[in-house]
């Protein structure tokens, strides 16, 4: 259906800006889950930790949340708290900067991870995509610069301009072998805005850029768990405001236009009015209302895995205001039993 797309395809790349602040190199291949029968994933977008000054975001400073180290680190102290009580095995990690604070992280959490992380190439943010994980990969971590076209045909996201190529400035591709699975996880973090109309086209193409790479492993045979915050709503799995997407973002990541794979989301058992993952105060008055919340962040898995999913929900243990210090986000979580 989509034979039209313009692909240009620049191949796999260890490249990145941000080369010291990387730990994409797996060191060890030791598994230290307490309990090797079960599997926690979480996807967690912790909301800008930053150790380390970005000038170009100006963060910590004016620029982003955390005004100051004092502030990020008290961030930080709260950020642990939410991990500590979860106790995830595979931790995936949005909005942070590098492995400085990975094992920062790990200093105040659970010693048992290990920290990972491939730069990407957004230098307006500096934001990347990091990984805890206490069973470690069987590949070092890696990154592709595929881009795609946008507009795609018959998009619905009202862009009217130019037609470009757009690619995915954060992500990672890893692989990990679970109760002899070979599992591919693939994170990102799309762009923001989900209905403006050029953010949505060229999240559009974002989407295709991930919807190869799933192709490629699904005929290696590899299960796949596809993971992070795509800022863009489900239209099967509809949210606690009954958000509709504009794009086609989910459809295309789940594989819903080709036969070639089906992709499901994980929140499909979790009750509608607890599917919410993230608070936008949208007007700016600090009033924390219900249609301030939507479901952007997601986990996607293959059939093998969906069989083997004993829970999923999305924790809630904390209340989103202005001038709070846990994140914008709430961390998704599903358990994998592979016993069942």
């Amino acid at each position: 259906m989509f034979s039209y797309l313009f692909l240009i395809l620049y191949g796999l790349t260890y490249f990145s800006a941000f080369a010291d602040t990387q730990c994409k190199n797996v060191y060890s291949h030791n598994d230290r889950r307490t309990n090797k029968n079960t599997l926690r994933v979480m996807q967690y977008n912790m909301e800008w930790v930053f150790l380390d000054y970005f000038k170009n975001a100006d963060c910590p400073g004016n620029g982003c949340t955390w005004k100051n180290q004092s502030d990020i680190q008290t961030h930080m102290s709260y950020l642990s708290d939410v991990v500590n009580k979860l106790n995830p095995d595979i931790l995936n990690i949005c909005e942070i900067e590098g492995c400085d604070e990975l094992n920062a992280l790990i200093n105040i959490t659970d010693s048992n991870y290990n920290p990972y992380l491939i730069s990407g190439t957004d230098t307006a943010t500096g934001q990347n995509v990091g990984l805890l994980t206490k069973v470690d990969p069987t590949i070092d971590l890696y990154r592709v610069d595929y881009k795609y076209q946008f507009p795609i045909k018959n998009s619905n996201c009202g862009y009217t301009g130019p037609s470009g190529t757009y690619g995915v400035s954060k992500q990672y591709i890893t692989e990990f072998n679970i109760d002899d699975l070979n599992i591919a996880m693939i994170a990102g973090h799309l762009l923001a805005m989900p209905t403006e109309p050029t953010r949505c086209a060229k999240r559009e193409a974002q989407a295709f850029v991930f919807q190869q790479v799933i192709k490629d492993y699904i005929n290696r045979d590899y299960e796949i768990i596809f993971i992070g915050d795509l800022n863009d709503y489900d239209n099967e799995v509809i949210d606690l405001n009954n958000n509709i997407p504009t794009s086609k973002v989910l459809d295309i990541i789940k594989g819903t236009f080709i036969d070639e794979y089906t992709l499901h989301s994980v929140a499909e058992t979790i009750p509608q009015d607890q599917r919410f993952s993230n608070w936008w105060d949208s007007i700016g008055d600090c009033v924390n209302v219900k249609q301030d919340y939507a479901m952007i962040d997601h986990i996607l898995v293959t059939d093998a895995l969906k069989y083997t999913i004993k829970n999923t929900f999305i924790y809630h243990g904390y209340k989103e205001y202005c001038g709070k210090w846990n994140s914008d986000h709430y961390p998704i979580i599903v358990d994998f039993d592979f016993t069942r």
